[in-house]
Order: structure tokens, then C-alpha cells, then sequence
């Protein structure tokens, strides 16, 4: 990134190390400077910090920066988690490390991420630009810069900042280096995986003695195996309270009707959990990266860099799951005081009906990540005054399935051994309580146990989804240098596309009533009790028996016996593609002088953008909407030939100006003040032209209490957010290595994205549980004086389509031999449909409060800041689910306490990181709000000899939990047990 000279004093020391840190981009401006410093070799904590704090004084506008302490030694082994240390930056975590990256209350997908000023495609769900760190090692990487203001010069997409990582040069480090290194992870969490996994890391870079040429090699290979514990709640049905509940006793044969402990008042919002889940999910990870980069300077006006990135990830993740779902009559509620209501207290009871079935899936995801990057940078100082700079670059990074059956596998497993059961919903995590009954039910193994010979197949749902981000940009920069000042200027073009298919499949195995108990082979299935697995929870009262085994075996087995293909799914039901164009140019100029004897800069840019999007997608029609059974729906799809075929062109251009000015009041203070406007483009899913994600209602639609299945759609006529950002801030600098800063933020948006539901019919699908066939079963069942239920109605429609008397057979019979497909006289069934608007206006501002010191030669040194963010666009957890809000999610307070020594050889750094809780996305129409988190980090090396280093390190050494929730701490979406990951290693340089 190019950065304007100051003219404030600098040290030698700090002075040498900018230039070692930013030596490409800032050579032609240093150039005479740099004959007459004698350069100090400073490393370790301290050096780092002071190359980190240098590029901060000397920058223009809000900058912050992670510097290498040495050779292939960030500060931490992921960049996002080095990130969260900088004031103003949050990090969400995936896995139990940090993955993306939060400023200023702006989420991963507001914020841009550059690898050398150029940039990067995200190979996530295809949802969002957002780029993963997951997927980079920082062996390579020297520094991390974190622009929190706008410039001219820098591509836009970024609201709350630009992220941009600088991998090393050789010229910019001439001679032979090489460093080696190697770690053992040991993840406390880990199961069934290797104890202790590998980390090794190499780095070589050699220039030839007369520094014309110049080549870098870095690479990596990281091998992790951990476990995650948790659970979930699929749904939360929230509605206003009519003094009703659904699948109440309605008469005398079903038994007493429900008592209502504390019920809501009228009209009060309360929500009812659909489920309780608990998982286990054991997990394997590889990732390799490596970079080559080759530079050429024949003359010293001239250097030609390319570089190559690759990275590579493999996850394989094997879960099983143990679940009750709430579908029985309701006999006793006990609801809490919250200002939206839960039944903290949820009981059911099976009565008449015999037992129903324990859940008992297994899953299995296997992925592949893969980012390539290839790029040519040509710098060229046609004089002593005017440079030139040319840059293009073709990154790609892709996401595709790592095995036969796809991406993802689901295996329905369950045990029909539930007679009544009782969620408690505590605030922390749930419990669940069944009355065990497995001798009812015929098949079953009869000892009053729950075993294999319990449990039998349902459904089997696969997913095969792929992924691909191109993006291809070239750049050409111009700088032209005069007395006090310069002027830059450029242009650009960067062509972005955007593919995704998914294919999805579901195969029938022994039925939504589980048909065959007892099916399974032997050793399919290993026990395990969850009480052991939640070391954080108590488990006291609930039922925690369950079973894990691999989802790919059953799976292949299943297809044997069921008759049914495992190898790659060939129906595509959504294929999306999203082209963007964006052309821009740019001006920006940088003046230097003295108001009152005082050294002062300004810099005044505007950069124009233009983006053209096309947006095309091909959806596969659904054919029907099936009723599967009580309250189970699924979507039967079409074929992709008949598919819907859109393509929508969209085109929008922007004036984005910035202002920066600083001036040195007193000596070594500098007060800031910046203004800019910048842009935030729509994610990927926002932008698609397909409706996709369609669910069936929560219970059959002809009954009270039902809520419609939902939809999603993009709107490809999105155009940006837009920020006017202001900033002030003073610094003062009271050593080389130490500051103190404070500084307020504001930003005014406008174009805010929200969600906007629709109540509304799609593709023409019918509704099978509402028309004249369930009508007729209601007027059935009353007269034989039977309560109307979810049950009890499948059961009655199925009996008169098959022409069998009800009381022929049971529930599960049912369940098992019929499916309701919606006819011409069922009415359209309708779908919430939420898709995204442009319609709202919001302004975030907050503080930021820093201060850095090295406690003389002691050897001690501190760093801590604070950043408050408040929003005026918050959501209400009062309010209407059926109403439309617009909320921004990441708005959190954050702080970070670091202590550091480093003398005697000894190097050592404990840091706390907090984050506040925060609103990180909605589900339908509730919120998920993630709870507040803290951790702490350890690490401690020691120089056994000039080039040999040996370090221990710690991660989250207390183990601490992750846990979202909906309108209240009760309403748990999803909870995951932490753990600590600690790793010893060595490495060796010279």
C-alpha cells in the first residue's frame, strides 16, 4: 500500500525498520534516505511492536498493524487470531479458531481482505465475499495492516476497513534465509484422532550477491484432529399468545388437558422449541500453503515480482446426533418471566399412541478448499520524481466435495422408545427426559434398555454442493513526487464471477416410522453416554444415551439393501452464476508543510467506480410439496432440463472521496482527523436470482398454530451500501516501542440490506394437508371422538386414500406405507419468503481507546484497548416476528489485555481477548444473538542458541465455550463445548 512521507522526527531505528517492513512500495520516496541510516537489528516483541507502531505514526488516516517478529514467526498460527489484538477488530470463530474478521461493528462480509493490495475470493458457502483465514497459514506472511479509513488508492468493498496481508520479498531481505520449523499440536478436545498432529513450516529465500535476483519459497503443512460437543435447537416458533397451545388433549380418552404454570398474558410473544439436540462431531483437518515468489531488478528503477499462492484444505468432519422432537400432546408448560415467553418446563406424553422415536442421526461432511493466486508486479521510477507501478493478478479459490457420495451425508436413525418426554430449557444447556418404553412397539429388542437392536433406518439425505470465486484484476498506479506533497493516480479493472451448483438427493430406507429395528450389523453402532462428553454441564435427570458410527457406512450399506445409487448425485437443483465488472480511476493528492512551526499532512482523493452484475441462475422446478408424515414435509424436485432459467442485469457507479489530515501538535502527539465514503457490495446470495431453501410448514396447515415452510430469494437489482465515515483521533508516541491513543469513529449508512418476508405461493406447489381429503379426516376423526392432532390427522387422511379402516393399524403403520401428494383440489401452499431490500438508513460510532509501553529494559511491556460500537439499528425482540427488521449484525464492544517479557533469551505473551455479546444474523424472523466470549492465549519461547528457538503455546487455555440464542438466554440456537489447543514446537534459522 502506498503511504505518504512525514515530516515529523523520526529515530534510526524506527525509521530502518518502516523501511525493512514496507521496502517495495516505499523505495522510491526512502530511497536517498536510506544511504545514510545505519540500520539496527531489533527482533523479538519488541521489534515487532515497533515496526507495527512506525507504520501507524507514519500513516495516513486510522492504520493499525501485526508485524512478524522474525523470519516465519507471526504472532500467532492464524492471522484472524492475531487480528482480534488490534483496538477496533473482532473475530468470529469456526471450529474453535478464528476464521473471519469484525471492525468496527461491520461483520466479515462488509470488510475487504487484500493479499498484497489485490483482491481475494472467499471459498465459503457462496453466500458471501467474506474471505476465511482459515485457509492461510502465517508462516508467510510478515505483516497484517488494518486500514480503518478510505482512501483513493485502495480498491473498495470495505465499510468497516481493509485487511491487507504482506507475504515477504526476497529484495526486500537480500542474502541467503532460510528458517524451519516444526510444532506438535495437541487439541484437548480430540476423541478418536491422533493425540498430537504435526505443524511444519519452512521458509528460503535467496538474492544473488549483486541483489538482481531474488526467489522465496514458503510452505506449510498443518494437520489438526479435534472434537466438537454440543447442541442445538432447529426452530423457535414465536408468536403472540392466544391462551392456546398446539396438540392439546381435546378429549376425555387422551387424558387431562395441559396445565399452564406462569402462562404468558395475552397477546404476549412466547416461542415453543421444536426440538433438543445434542451432537458430537469428530473432526480432521489438513492444510498446506505455500507461496513462490520471484523477483528481477536489473536496474534499480526497476523490479518485476511474481508471485504464486496456493493454498489446499481438507475437512473431514463425522457427527452423531441424539434428539427428541416435540410433536406429542402437551401435558405440562412452565413458562419463565422473560419479556418474550418460554416454556422452560416443556412436558409431552404419548398416552393412547404408542412410543415414538428417539433420534438418532449420523452425519458426515467431507470438503476440499482450494485458493490459487498468480501475480505479476511491475514497478518502474522513470525518474528521481515519477513512478509508475503495474499489477494484474487471476485468484481463484474454490470449494467442491472430497467424497463419492458428495459433501454432505445425513442418516436418519431412530428408536421408537419414547412414551412422553420433557425439555428443559435452563439458559445453558438443555435437557432431555424420556419415559423409556421399548416394549410396546413390535421389532424392538425388549430388555428395558436402549441397544442396537432398538434402532432402525429412516431417511438418507445427501448434498453435493460446489463452489467457485475467480477473480481477475490489473492495475496501473502513478506517483509523481514535488517539493511538500505528490500526486497519485491510477486505474483498474477487476472482473469477479461467482459459480455455484447444488445438488441435492433423498433416498428412502426404512421409512419415517422406522420400519426395520434391529437391521444395523454389528459394530455399526458404538454406545455413548453424552454425561461424559459435557465436562461444562451438568447432565443430572436427562437421558444422554446415544450412539456414534460413520454415516458413509450405513450409508453404502443402506443403497445395497434399499436399492437406491451412492456414488455422485446427477439431479442439479440450483445452478447460479454471478458476473461482476467493476472499472475504476483514481486521483489523490498529498501535501506536507508546518501550521505554526508544527509539521502537518494532508491527502485528498476520489476514486470513481463503476460495476456492472449479471446475475443468472437455473433452478430446478419442484414438482410437489410431499406430507411425510405428522408434522413431516419434503420437497419433491424436478429435474434441471425443466429447469427456471433467469438472468437479470443490474449496473450502478459511485464518488468516493477522502480526506485526511494530521498534524503533530507538540512534539511526538498527533492528532487525525479523517473523512471518506466507502462501499460494502451485496453478498453473492443476496445478489442470485433463484428462490431456493424450500421447507414445508411446522405442522399441517389446516390446523391452528401452524406456521407456513419458508423461502428464500436474492434480488439482484441490489446496489451497495454506502458510508460516510468520520474519524478523529490523537496519538502520542512516548517511546519507540510505546503509545497511548484515543479516537471517535462515526459512520452514516445508507442502503442498508434487510430482509423483507412475503407470505406468497411458489413454483405453484400445493398443499396436501389442507384441502378437501384433510378437511374430511377432521369431520372423521370427530365423530369417532378422536382428538384432532398433527398425528392423528396424517393418520385419518392416509387411512381414507388407502382405503383401510384408522383403527386397522397404528401411527407408524401409516407412517410407513402412505405419502400425501397435494392434488388439483388442494389449495396453493404458501411460504415465507424473505428477500433482501434496500430501505434503510443506520449510523454507528463508538470509541476506541489504546495504549502500548515497554517498561524500559526490564523487559516488561503491556498493551490494552477498548472499542465501544453502538448502533441506532438494533433488533427488537418485542416486536411482530411476522413483521420485517433490519438490524446490523456485529455490533459489540471489544477489549484486549497483552502482557509480554522478553529478555535473557525468554520471550513471553499471555493475552486476553473479550468480546461482548453481539447480533450475528437471524434465523426466519428471530434473531441470533452470540453470547458474550473471553480467552486467553499463551505463548513462551526460548533461544537456546543464536538460530534455535523452542516455544510452547496455548490457545483458549481456559477452555472457554461458544453459545448462541434466540430472543432470550433460554432460547438456545447453539451451544459448543471449548477447548484448549496447545502445541510445542522448534525452529531453526539461519
Amino acid at each position: 500500500m502506498d503511504m505518504q512521507q512525514k515530516t515529523f522526527k523520526k529515530t534510526a531505528l524506527a525509521t530502518s525498520l518502516s523501511l525493512a517492513l514496507s521496502a517495495t512500495a516505499l523505495a522510491p520516496v526512502y530511497a536517498a534516505e536510506e544511504q545514510d541510516i545505519e540500520v539496527i537489528a531489533v527482533k523479538g516483541i519488541r521489534g515487532s511492536l515497533i515496526k507495527s507502531t512506525d507504520l501507524k505514526r507514519s500513516a495516513s488516516g486510522v492504520v493499525d498493524a501485526i508485524t512478524a517478529e522474525d523470519i516465519g514467526k507471526f504472532p500467532d498460527s492464524n492471522l484472524a487470531e492475531s487480528l482480534q489484538r488490534i483496538t477496533g477488530v473482532a473475530i468470529d470463530r469456526s471450529n474453535g479458531e478464528g476464521s473471519q474478521v469484525t471492525i468496527r461493528g461491520f461483520g466479515p462480509q462488509y470488510n475487504m481482505v487484500t493479499l498484497n493490495g489485490r483482491a481475494m475470493p472467499g471459498a465459503g458457502d457462496g453466500s458471501s465475499r467474506a474471505f476465511d483465514f482459515a485457509n492461510l497459514a502465517s508462516e508467510s506472511v510478515s505483516a497484517v495492516e488494518v486500514y480503518k479509513t478510505g482512501k483513493a488508492n485502495i480498491a473498495s468493498g470495505g465499510i468497516g476497513g481493509t485487511i491487507n496481508i504482506v507475504t515477504r520479498k526476497p529484495l526486500s531481505d537480500p542474502g541467503f534465509k532460510v528458517s524451519i520449523g516444526a510444532k506438535a499440536l495437541h487439541d484437548t478436545t480430540n476423541r478418536v484422532g491422533d493425540d498430537v498432529t504435526p505443524e511444519l513450516s519452512g521458509l528460503i529465500s535467496w538474492t544473488d550477491d549483486n541483489e538482481m535476483f531474488g526467489v522465496s519459497l514458503t510452505a506449510s503443512h498443518q494437520v489438526r484432529h479435534n472434537a466438537a460437543v454440543g447442541a442445538f435447537v432447529t426452530d423457535w416458533r414465536t408468536s403472540a399468545w392466544d391462551g392456546t397451545v398446539p396438540n392439546t388433549p381435546t378429549t376425555d380418552k387422551d387424558g387431562d388437558k395441559i396445565v399452564l404454570n406462569n402462562p404468558p398474558a395475552m397477546g404476549q410473544l412466547h416461542a415453543l422449541p421444536s426440538d433438543i439436540r445434542y451432537t458430537i462431531a469428530d473432526r480432521e483437518r489438513t492444510r498446506d500453503n505455500a507461496q513462490l515468489t520471484l523477483q528481477f531488478r536489473p536496474v534499480d528503477a526497476f523490479t518485476a515480482t511474481l508471485d504464486y499462492t496456493y493454498s489446499r484444505q481438507e475437512t473431514l468432519e463425522k457427527r452423531a446426533e441424539q434428539s427428541i422432537w416435540m410433536d406429542s400432546f402437551k401435558t405440562d408448560f412452565t413458562f419463565d418471566d422473560e419479556l418474550v415467553k418460554t416454556p422452560i418446563i416443556h412436558s409431552e406424553d404419548r398416552r393412547w399412541q404408542n412410543p415414538r422415536d428417539l433420534g438418532l442421526a449420523l452425519q458426515e461432511g467431507n470438503l476440499l478448499n482450494e485458493n490459487n493466486s498468480i501475480g505479476l508486479n511491475l514497478s518502474y521510477e522513470v525518474s528521481d520524481d515519477f513512478s509508475l507501478t503495474l499489477d494484474a493478478h487471476d485468484s481463484k479459490a474454490e470449494r467442491s466435495p472430497n467424497a463419492a457420495y458428495g459433501s454432505w451425508i445425513n442418516v436418519g436413525l431412530g428408536a421408537n422408545v419414547v412414551a412422553g418426554q420433557t425439555g428443559i430449557y435452563n439458559g445453558g444447556l438443555p435437557l432431555m427426559q424420556i419415559d423409556f418404553d421399548d416394549s410396546t412397539n413390535p421389532g424392538l429388542n425388549p430388555n428395558g434398555m436402549l441397544d442396537a437392536g432398538d434402532v432402525g433406518t429412516a431417511m438418507l439425505d445427501r448434498d453435493e454442493y460446489s463452489h467457485e470465486t475467480d477473480i481477475t484484476q490489473i492495475r496501473l498506479d502513478g506517483s509523481y513526487e514535488f517539493d511538500n506533497g505528490g500526486i497519485d493516480f491510477g486505474i483498474e479493472h477487476r472482473a469477479m464471477s461467482s459459480h455455484t451448483v447444488q445438488r441435492d438427493l433423498m433416498n428412502e430406507m426404512g421409512g419415517w416410522g422406522i420400519a426395520n429395528p434391529g437391521e444395523l450389523p454389528d459394530g455399526f453402532l458404538s454406545p455413548v453416554d453424552y454425561a461424559d462428553e459435557f465436562d461444562d454441564y451438568s447432565t443430572a435427570g436427562g437421558w444422554t444415551q446415544g450412539f456414534t458410527g460413520s454415516a458413509s457406512e450405513v450409508g453404502a450399506w443402506a443403497a445395497n439393501k434399499y436399492g437406491f445409487g451412492f456414488g455422485g448425485i446427477d439431479a442439479v437443483s440450483t445452478d447460479s452464476l454471478i458476473e461482476e465488472d467493476i472499472n475504476a480511476a483514481y486521483v489523490q493528492l498529498n501535501l506536507s508543510g508546518e501550521l505554526g512551526d508544527r509539521p502537518y499532512n494532508v491527502v485528498i482523493g476520489l476514486r470513481y467506480e463503476r460495476t456492472d452484475i449479471t446475475s443468472t441462475s437455473n433452478t430446478a422446478i419442484p414438482t410437489a410439496m410431499r406430507w411425510d408424515s405428522n408434522n413431516d414435509f419434503s420437497v419433491q424436485p424436478g429435474a434441471i432440463a425443466d429447469s427456471n432459467s433467469v438472468s437479470i442485469d443490474s449496473s450502478y457507479s459511485h464518488l468516493l472521496p477522502n480526506l485526511d489530515f494530521d498534524i503533530e501538535v507538540i512534539d511526538d502527539v498527533i492528532a487525525r482527523f479523517s473523512y471518506s465514503k466507502t462501499i460494502s457490495r451485496p453478498s453473492y446470495n443476496d445478489l442470485s436470482a433463484a428462490v431456493i431453501g424450500l421447507s414445508g410448514p411446522t405442522a399441517p396447515t389446516i390446523l391452528a398454530g401452524s406456521l407456513p415452510g419458508g423461502a428464500s430469494s436474492g434480488n439482484p437489482t441490489l446496489v451497495p451500501f454506502e458510508s460516510d465515515n468520520f474519524d478523529v483521533s490523537a496519538e502520542w508516541y512516548f517511546d519507540d516501542a510505546s503509545y497511548a491513543s484515543i479516537g471517535y469513529y462515526e459512520k452514516r449508512v445508507s442502503n442498508f440490506i434487510g430482509n423483507e418476508p412475503e407470505v406468497m405461493n411458489q413454483y405453484g406447489l400445493r398443499d396436501p394437508s389442507n384441502g378437501p381429503r384433510a378437511a374430511q379426516a377432521i369431520a372423521d376423526l370427530e365423530a369417532l371422538g378422536e382428538s384432532v392432532t398433527d398425528t392423528t390427522l396424517f393418520s385419518m387422511v392416509a387411512a381414507n386414500d388407502l382405503g383401510v379402516d384408522y383403527y386397522s393399524q397404528d401411527a407408524t403403520w401409516f407412517e410407513n406405507n402412505y405419502t400425501g401428494i397435494a392434488n388439483s383440489d388442494d389449495p396453493l401452499m404458501d411460504f415465507e419468503t424473505n428477500a433482501p431490500v434496500n430501505n434503510q438508513d443506520a449510523k454507528i460510532n463508538g470509541f476506541e481507546f489504546a495504549i502500548q509501553h515497554f517498561f524500559g529494559d526490564t523487559g516488561f511491556g503491556a498493551q490494552a484497548n477498548y472499542t465501544t460500537v453502538n448502533g441506532d439499528v438494533g433488533y427488537d425482540i418485542s416486536a411482530d416476528p411476522s413483521e420485517a427488521q433490519f438490524a446490523l449484525f456485529g455490533l459489540s464492544d471489544t477489549a484486549n489485555l497483552v502482557f509480554m517479557y522478553e529478555n535473557f533469551g525468554f520471550q513471553t505473551r499471555i493475552a486476553y481477548n473479550w468480546r461482548d455479546e453481539f447480533l450475528s444474523g437471524t434465523k426466519g424472523q428471530d434473531p441470533v444473538f452470540t453470547e458474550a466470549h473471553q480467552q486467553i492465549d499463551l505463548t513462551i519461547s526460548y533461544q537456546v542458541f543464536e538460530n534455535f528457538t523452542v516455544s510452547l503455546d496455548g490457545i483458549n487455555i481456559t477452555g472457554e465455550d461458544y453459545r448462541t440464542h434466540a430472543r432470550s438466554e433460554a432460547q438456545l440456537w447453539n451451544l459448543e463445548q471449548g477447548g484448549a489447543r496447545y502445541s510445542l514446537g522448534a525452529r531453526y534459522t539461519f
